[in-house]
Order: C-alpha cells, then sequence, then structure tokens
C-alpha cells in the first residue's frame, strides 16, 4: 500500500536539496528519499522535482511513495558456497552467481549472510541488522571471495581497512574489444544514474573511483584483463568498464552486446572476484586468499579461445 505525506516546508528546511529535505522530514534514508525523488514520487507546489533540486520556505511538499517491507535474514542453504577459510573472527568465502552479499529490499533470492546462518555460522552482529558482519559486498551477478566478520573486534578493524584502502582486492574481468593502452588506470566520479534507479554511471560529482587494469589476453572481440580497485563504488568495474566502451561480456545492463553473450552461454557478467589480501584484523599477520574461474566463466573463456 502506498503512503503519502503532505506539509509546508519549514523555513529551517528552505534552500536543501529535495532528497535531503524528504529525508529529514520524514525520518527516511537518504538514499530511500532519492529513489522516490526518480520515481516521481516528490511534488513541490503541484510540480514534480528532481532529488538534486531546491526546496523553498512555504511551499507545499507532497511525497508519495512505496513502504520498504521489513527485510529479514533467511537462513537458506546454499550447496555451491565454499567456505574457503575460518577462524573465530572471520569467515572468507568464495560465492557463486546469483548470490547476494546480504538481504535488500527487492531481492528475494539466497545470500551470503543466510547461507553462513543456515550452517550453523555466528556473525558479529555490529552493522544494520540485515547486513551484519558484512564489511564489503559483491553483487549477486559476480562471483568471488567475500570476506565476513565472525566477531565484533574483527568488524570493526575490517571496516576500517577497506575505508582506508588497505585491502588489496584483485579481480579477472572478460571485457568487449581491446582496452588503449592495454594497461592503465581509469579514475573518473561515481554515482547514480541520472536516469535509473538501479544503475550507476561516471558523474560530475559522484564519488571518487580509481580502478586499474591489465590485460592479460587478447582475443578477436575481447580481452581478459587483470583489475584492481583502490576504491569500492557499487558496480565500479563494470560502470568504469563500459565508460571506456569495454563493458564487460555478458554485462546487458552496462551495454555489452547480447550476441555475444548469447553465443558464449554467458547469463550474467564476465567477472570474478580472484583475489583478496589484507591484514588478519587480531593477529596482524597479512593473509591472501584466492579462487579459480566458476563453470560458466571457464566455459566462456574456452569458447573465445576457439574463436
Amino acid at each position: 500500500m502506498m503512503e503519502s505525506r503532505s506539509f509546508a516546508v519549514p523555513e529551517g528546511r528552505a534552500g536543501e536539496r529535495v532528497d535531503v529535505a524528504v529525508a529529514t522530514l520524514l525520518g527516511l534514508s537518504r538514499t530511500q528519499s532519492a529513489e522516490i525523488a526518480d520515481a516521481g514520487g516528490v511534488r513541490l507546489d503541484g510540480r514534480p522535482v528532481g532529488k538534486s533540486d531546491r526546496v523553498s520556505a512555504d511551499a507545499w511538499l507532497e511525497v508519495t511513495w512505496q513502504p520498504r517491507r521489513e527485510v529479514r535474514i533467511e537462513p537458506i542453504p546454499v550447496d555451491n558456497l565454499r567456505i574457503v577459510y575460518d577462524d573465530d573472527d572471520l569467515v572468507v568465502v568464495d560465492k557463486p552467481v546469483g548470490v547476494a552479499a546480504h538481504p535488500a529490499a527487492g531481492w528475494e533470492g539466497p545470500t551470503v549472510i543466510g547461507a553462513l546462518a543456515a550452517a550453523g555460522f555466528r556473525v558479529a552482529t555490529s552493522g544494520p541488522p540485515e547486513r551484519a558482519g558484512v564489511v564489503h559486498r559483491l553483487d549477486a551477478g559476480t562471483s568471488g571471495l567475500m570476506v565476513v566478520a565472525k566477531s565484533e573486534a574483527a568488524y570493526s578493524e575490517l571496516k576500517r581497512q577497506f575505508h582506508d584502502r588497505e585491502v588489496e582486492k584483485t579481480y579477472h574481468a572478460v571485457v568487449q574489444g581491446h582496452p588503449d593502452p592495454l594497461s592503465g588506470t581509469i579514475d573518473a566520479p561515481i554515482g547514480r544514474h541520472p536516469g535509473s534507479a538501479w544503475k550507476f554511471a561516471v558523474v560530475m560529482g559522484g564519488k571518487p573511483s580509481v580502478t586499474h587494469y591489465d590485460t592479460i589476453e587478447a582475443f578477436p572481440s575481447a580481452s581478459l584483463v587483470e583489475v584492481r580497485l583502490e576504491t569500492g563504488r557499487t558496480h565500479q568495474i563494470r560502470v568504469h568498464m563500459a565508460a571506456q566502451r569495454h563493458p564487460c561480456v555478458g554485462d546487458l545492463m552496462y551495454g555489452a552486446d547480447p550476441t555475444l553473450s548469447a553465443r558464449l552461454g554467458l547469463e550474467r557478467q564476465w567477472l570474478h572476484a580472484m583475489r583478496l589480501a589484507f591484514r588478519h584484523p587480531i593477529s596482524g599477520m597479512r593473509v591472501e586468499y584466492s579462487s579459480t574461474y566458476p563453470d560458466d566463466l571457464q566455459h566462456a573463456l574456452a569458447a573465445l579461445r576457439a574463436q
């Protein structure tokens, strides 16, 4: 059921962005208020406004939105989720495709946190309830390595390491065409796509985002690249490579060729989190974990090599 609220903008809110004002006045997150504005759910004096428009004192603000359902952790087993390492403070998993990092509104499939709960793992309680123990994420359509904190001390220290860019995150991706130069750095800000609530893009005013890449192998229509992330923005590799006109093969959301994707049998982006290295949050020792390509990515790579 839709909810709706209408009120005059208080004088103290004059000049604020729409998403900031709506978030403050309705007690919503700024992300949710921006999504409401993007969906056309905010009107100012009867006129639809965007999230970055400004409100004025005494203007009549109308907000209509679909309340988010309560997000719960469902203990659903995931048979092909592999435990790479486990101790009292953290667990490293090799996440299969089709599994989200944690529960979220709009996602009804399995999650890493739910799979760990089903397997009897206890994780840290720090963070929002649906993301307890989660210190970084992979897209549901991206496979590979993830670390989850089990103790509160590990959660705090791992979050710090990720925030301070001390964690080494290495991915392999197959992208369309041949990057020029073959090795390089993409330094371009990323923010929400102006035309879609679910996509991201290189935009003015976005968050600083830095991606390093090296070409490993070239094929007639694509290239296998190794990618190292300095930052960890949502969809960062997918957005940066698409912005260079080299989207990940299979990534239809960001402009990949559907004909090539079908020919390779891909139903998701060719992107895999290969290596993860950091200092153990308790012992301080440097640890490193690695993963191999899952079957669907190996099959696509073999098809490219056979061209």
